[in-house]
């Protein structure tokens, strides 16, 4: 017969209590640490969608961000041979930044590059200079990249900074863009060539075009396209009349032109990609609205990455001009997770999204 001391069982018992009691406690104050903290992250974003605490961006790290290198191992090439949708890196207006800022976009993930042989806008140069410090720090090739650049009539540029002569035949002044172009970005061939704009007239529209053409067959350029065509029967002529077809068509992506919806039809008819500038910016009223924000919220993605997700979704390709590296790295987090195959968005969210945009979709 085993005799048990009241006393002692009492003290045991006491300690076991004691000791649940202080696990409930410290679980109940996780708890409500991460639902203060999800709170903070719908409240972080401000009336412009900015980042305003560094708090949501390392929660959000925790939620999006994919493994440390995982888009320094994709190329260009690979994205474009998968088909998936991708986030083109704007160099517009960047001035003496370009070089540094070009350097940390493709160190975040970007391998698409877009700008002009336009001093006025464009410091072509430093995009050069950007790329090459990348991938001399990364260990890639020239071919792991995609740049692209613009010939710009001289009604797009500045009087002091012709990067032509401006005497010369307006066939000459294309073949002295690109080779300064080639100069400038510091390789052997250009991924891709967009005309600024048409020309004033068809027909200087067309004769740029056929020097495009030649520089296509003599291997300096990879494909073609336009910019800022905006006319369904401009854009279906020059289709019609080239010999080598557009295989890109950048436009701003904007109500003032209803969305480009019928463009953007032929486009995915002909199979052309359709690059969206201006996305966010001629956008922001949507972007801002609650309702976009707490979809944005939901997907784990800030209400600007939800946009470039809206337009990925589309098939269409986005360009990201963002000087901010954090942005940087959210907007190649949402590249990343449409490359793995993700479907982000719902048929039902795109029809929401449209709405709060105005967007009619044919």
């Amino acid at each position: 017969m085993v005799i048990v001391n009241p006393t002692k069982s009492r003290k045991k018992t006491t300690r076991y209590k004691s000791t649940f009691t202080a696990i409930i406690v410290v679980a109940t104050v996780i708890f409500v640490a991460w639902l203060i903290a999800l709170s903070l992250i719908g409240q972080s974003i401000d009336k412009d969608g900015s980042k305003k605490t560094s708090l949501r961006g390392e929660i959000q790290s925790v939620l999006i961000k994919q493994p440390k290198g995982t888009m320094n191992k994709i190329s260009a090439k690979s994205m474009l041979q998968s088909k998936l949708p991708y986030i083109m890196y704007g160099t517009a207006w960047k001035k003496d930044a370009t070089a540094t800022l070009v350097s940390k976009a493709v160190e975040s993930g970007f391998r698409y590059i877009d700008t002009a042989c336009q001093p006025k806008h464009y410091n072509e140069a430093g995009v050069g200079e950007g790329w090459k410090q990348a991938t001399s720090k990364l260990g890639l090739d020239r071919s792991d990249l995609f740049l692209q650049t613009k010939f710009t009539s001289l009604d797009g540029q500045d009087p002091n900074k012709i990067p032509y002569e401006e005497l010369e035949t307006l066939e000459e002044q294309v073949k002295q863009s690109l080779a300064k172009s080639l100069e400038n970005l510091q390789t052997e061939y250009i991924d891709s060539l967009v005309m600024h704009s048409p020309m004033k007239s068809y027909e200087e529209t067309l004769r740029v075009w056929r020097v495009f053409e030649s520089f296509v067959e003599e291997g300096k350029v990879r494909q073609l396209g336009l910019a800022n065509c905006y006319d369904q029967r401009t854009f279906l002529r020059i289709y019609e009349d080239s010999i080598i077809k557009p295989k890109v068509l950048q436009n701003r992506f904007y109500s003032q032109s209803d969305f480009d919806t019928e463009l953007r039809s032929l486009c995915d008819d002909y199979e052309i990609t359709y690059q969206s500038f201006w996305t966010l910016t001629a956008n922001r009223e949507a972007i801002n609205s609650p309702k976009w924000k707490a979809i944005a919220q939901s997907k784990h993605l800030t209400a600007q990455t939800l946009m470039y997700a809206y337009m990925m979704s589309l098939g269409h390709t986005p360009l990201s001009g963002t000087t901010d590296a954090t942005h940087m790295e959210e907007d190649v987090a949402i590249m990343t997770r449409f490359q793995s195959g993700e479907e982000v968005l719902s048929e039902d969210d795109i029809e929401t999204l449209s709405s709060l945009l105005g967007v009619k979709e044919e």
